[in-house]
């Protein structure tokens, strides 16, 4: 889930032309700000909009920087991630004030499906999860008909293929692009917020550990398309299952090989896409108004 979440901001940012190398620093942002927001006001769901809400104003922030100043979009998500490293390290660390154990936070529950919980083998993996992975699912489906199927959908495609071209059709361009960077921007944070509210249940710094940079690959493989990125999502995970699975079979493999896993799929499948997806013809290229 944390995986899916960030790739389908992603993916909402680059159907607009915009590409977010800083996800790992969004993720961060959400995982502290759900946990510390849950622990203070020992509500997941305040911790969660509360994360919701700083990582939109953090999303405004970037789309003033690319969209607006047209700053070199690259260069802002990777300083986004050097920012967001510094900032959620030094705010956890004031808030823990020297303490030596980990904030115990409210966490999400799982919910089972009636009957088809029961479901031999697959029912209670995919039947008895927290409500983020149901509403995650049906963001899927949503933003395969929203891109797809909706007027707003194609304003959002025209402008990251062609936005002079969607701009002398009367489509906001800048607009477009600020509205599609904050949901993504959001959209992120909530991934960073699965990771420490129910994954983890505890905030630790750093703790996003690359999964930003696997959604971006996430992307590209699932050939920024909403059901891709799902299956996508899936296949990629399987490598982080792979991974433990791996080390709790075989303890005499060395765990730094084992964890090197993920990182190693990452790029072998990148490899293999890379020159066959084709992302939106204006992706990361900014617009300038004549």
């Amino acid at each position: 889930m944390p995986l899916l979440l960030a790739a389908l901001g992603e993916l909402y940012m680059e159907k607009s032309g915009v590409i977010n190398v800083g996800i790992e620093g969004f993720m961060l942002i959400g995982a502290l700000a759900g946990s510390l927001g849950s622990y203070y006001f020992n509500n997941v769901w305040m911790g969660t909009i509360l994360a919701l809400l700083i990582c939109g104003i953090f999303g405004a922030i970037y789309s003033f920087l690319v969209v607006t100043h047209k700053s070199t979009q690259v260069i802002i998500g990777i300083a986004m991630n050097i920012f967001s490293l510094g900032i959620t390290s030094f705010i956890y660390r004031m808030f823990m004030k020297g303490k030596t154990y980990t904030l115990s936070i409210p966490s999400f529950k799982n919910i089972s499906i009636p009957l088809f919980s029961k479901i031999p083998i697959l029912g209670d993996s995919l039947f008895n999860q927290p409500i983020l992975v149901y509403l995650t699912l049906l963001m899927v489906l949503f933003s395969q008909y929203f891109f797809y199927k909706t007027y707003i959908g194609l304003k959002v495609r025209s402008v990251g293929e062609n936005p002079k071209a969607a701009d002398t059709a009367g489509v906001n361009v800048f607009y477009i692009r600020y509205i599609m960077i904050i949901i993504g921007s959001m959209l992120q944070g909530l991934g960073g917020v699965f990771l420490s509210t129910y994954i983890l249940n505890f905030f630790s710094e750093g703790m996003v550990a690359g999964r930003g940079f696997i959604a971006l690959a996430i992307v590209i493989v699932g050939r920024w398309t909403p059901w891709g990125v799902l299956v996508a999502s899936l296949f990629f995970a399987l490598g982080g299952a792979l991974h433990n699975f791996l080390q709790v079979t075989y303890p005499g493999i060395p765990y730094q090989f084992l964890s090197m896993l993920p990182y190693i799929l990452t790029i072998a499948v990148l490899v293999g896409f890379i020159g066959k997806s084709i992302p939106p013809m204006a992706n990361a290229m900014p617009y300038v108004k004549e």
